[in-house]
């Protein structure tokens, strides 16, 4: 799919808007003290001053880049905003920046060289969709979030995308409710690691009703233990309570088997 048929299935209701203004003070490529001329050489420059934790610096260069062109610059621009990482966050500029990056991609084959950044900025549109920006012309729109993130789960693959797809596929969120297509995003998002699709696979998996499959209560509960043990502090929020209530409901038996699998699962994606 060419660009002109993604911004037609990924229109963005705000027109386009530019990146955030450079503060005063900020390095001119003119008189700069570090000679730069392409956006390579100004994303390098800001990447190496990430790096040493100068962050007004990178900040300075990642704009030149971004200004030249550069995608990369651009979605780490979008994510300090959107962090607050070395300049105060803000939600809507970060959109802003995502979008543009989403707007003028010529290609979203994922052999394209800016295909991880193209990627990752529908996912993040996705995600402000879901919730909105308050105090900004975003409104939550459950429905052009799924699209967005289908779009990212189907044609780059994005784990993430397939993750939050598939949660979305499974709750009806933002259309109908098909709880097996969830449960296929899922278990492609797992297959990637993502910790939460495990989580939210091994669960539906335990008993199997939901989804209309045999239950497979030892398999769910090491998918959850597992998912457990490799969860982020806000992932382990919600994976826990899931864990810990189908491991209350497990046979004496599903449990010791589940561990050890989970175990030997653990063992081998150490050794790879």
């Amino acid at each position: 799919m060419r660009r002109a048929s993604l911004i037609l299935s990924l229109a963005v209701a705000l027109a386009s808007a530019g990146l955030p203004p450079r503060p005063a003070g900020a390095l001119d490529p003119a008189v700069g003290r570090q000679a730069a001329s392409g956006p390579l050489e100004w994303f390098s420059l800001g990447f190496r001053a990430y790096q040493r934790g100068e962050k007004t610096e990178a900040l300075e260069a990642l704009r030149y880049a971004a200004e030249k062109g550069h995608s990369g610059a651009r979605w780490k621009l979008g994510r300090m905003y959107a962090d607050g990482d070395g300049v105060k966050e803000d939600d809507y500029e970060a959109y802003k920046i995502f979008e543009r990056i989403v707007q003028e991609q010529d290609d979203d084959n994922v052999a394209y060289p800016n295909a991880a950044y193209v990627s990752s900025a529908i996912v993040a549109l996705a995600d402000y969709l879901r919730r909105g920006i308050p105090g900004s012309p975003v409104e939550p729109d459950l429905s052009r979030a799924r699209q967005f993130y289908f779009h990212a789960a189907s044609y780059f693959g994005n784990a993430s995308a397939q993750f939050e797809l598939g949660r979305m596929v499974l709750n009806g969120e933002g259309g109908k409710a098909n709880p097996r297509q969830a449960a296929r995003w899922l278990k492609l998002s797992s297959e990637k690691g993502n910790a939460g699709a495990q989580a939210l696979l091994g669960y539906l998996l335990f008993d199997g009703d939901r989804i209309s499959v045999r239950a497979e209560p030892v398999r769910g509960l090491a998918m959850l233990t597992l998912a457990l043990k490799r969860a982020t502090p806000a992932e382990e929020a919600w994976i826990r309570p899931l864990q810990e209530e189908v491991f209350s409901l497990a046979s004496e038996n599903e449990r010791r088997t589940a561990l050890v699998y989970a175990e030997q699962k653990e063992t081998a994606s150490a050794r790879n």
